[in-house]
Protein backbone atom coordinates (compact mmCIF):
# COMPACT_ATOMS: atom_id res chain seq x y z
CA UNK A 1 0.00 0.00 0.00
CA UNK A 2 2.65 2.32 0.64
CA UNK A 3 4.62 1.12 -2.45
CA UNK A 4 1.48 2.41 -3.96
CA UNK A 5 0.96 5.94 -2.42
CA UNK A 6 4.68 6.78 -3.03
CA UNK A 7 4.42 6.00 -6.41
CA UNK A 8 1.46 8.12 -7.19
CA UNK A 9 2.92 11.32 -5.40
CA UNK A 10 6.04 10.67 -6.97
CA UNK A 11 4.15 10.55 -10.97
CA UNK A 12 2.16 13.28 -9.40
CA UNK A 13 5.01 15.93 -8.53
CA UNK A 14 7.01 14.40 -12.00
CA UNK A 15 3.11 15.56 -13.75
CA UNK A 16 3.06 19.39 -12.39
CA UNK A 17 6.92 20.29 -12.05
CA UNK A 18 7.16 18.86 -15.93
CA UNK A 19 5.33 21.75 -17.66
CA UNK A 20 7.00 24.34 -15.87
CA UNK A 21 10.62 23.36 -16.76
CA UNK A 22 9.57 23.14 -20.47
CA UNK A 23 8.15 27.03 -20.20
CA UNK A 24 11.46 27.70 -18.57
CA UNK A 25 13.29 26.41 -21.01
CA UNK A 26 11.67 28.04 -23.84
CA UNK A 27 11.69 31.23 -22.69
CA UNK A 28 15.20 31.29 -23.17
CA UNK A 29 15.02 30.91 -27.07
CA UNK A 30 14.16 33.47 -29.25
CA UNK A 31 12.08 33.52 -32.74
CA UNK A 32 14.27 34.26 -35.92
CA UNK A 33 13.60 37.59 -37.44
CA UNK A 34 11.16 37.38 -40.99
CA UNK A 35 12.71 39.50 -43.64
CA UNK A 36 10.21 39.17 -46.36
CA UNK A 37 6.56 37.71 -44.85
CA UNK A 38 3.98 35.61 -47.01
CA UNK A 39 0.95 37.23 -48.24
CA UNK A 40 -1.65 35.48 -47.84
CA UNK A 41 -4.67 37.62 -47.96
CA UNK A 42 -7.15 38.50 -51.14
CA UNK A 43 -9.56 36.97 -52.75
CA UNK A 44 -8.31 33.18 -52.63
CA UNK A 45 -8.93 33.22 -49.21
CA UNK A 46 -12.71 33.99 -49.39
CA UNK A 47 -12.99 31.02 -52.72
CA UNK A 48 -11.22 28.40 -50.12
CA UNK A 49 -13.69 29.24 -46.90
CA UNK A 50 -16.70 29.18 -49.47
CA UNK A 51 -15.66 26.23 -50.83
CA UNK A 52 -14.77 24.22 -48.02
CA UNK A 53 -18.38 25.25 -46.35
CA UNK A 54 -20.22 23.89 -49.68
CA UNK A 55 -17.88 20.23 -48.90
CA UNK A 56 -18.93 20.12 -45.10
CA UNK A 57 -22.59 21.31 -45.95
CA UNK A 58 -22.59 18.30 -48.93
CA UNK A 59 -21.10 15.70 -46.71
CA UNK A 60 -24.02 16.14 -44.00
CA UNK A 61 -26.91 16.05 -46.72
CA UNK A 62 -25.33 12.90 -48.14
CA UNK A 63 -24.57 11.45 -44.61
CA UNK A 64 -28.40 11.93 -43.40
CA UNK A 65 -30.12 11.83 -46.33
CA UNK A 66 -32.08 8.68 -48.20
CA UNK A 67 -32.33 8.22 -51.93
CA UNK A 68 -35.19 6.18 -51.29
CA UNK A 69 -38.37 7.65 -49.13
CA UNK A 70 -40.19 3.95 -49.04
CA UNK A 71 -36.87 2.49 -47.14
CA UNK A 72 -37.40 0.96 -43.98
CA UNK A 73 -34.87 1.76 -40.99
CA UNK A 74 -34.24 -1.17 -38.01
CA UNK A 75 -36.19 -1.49 -35.59
CA UNK A 76 -35.95 -3.48 -32.42
CA UNK A 77 -38.42 -6.33 -32.14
Amino acid sequence: MMKKLLTTVAVAGAMVTTPALAQDAAFDRLPAPVEQGEELEGEAGLIIALLAAAAVIAGIIIATGTDNADEQLPASP
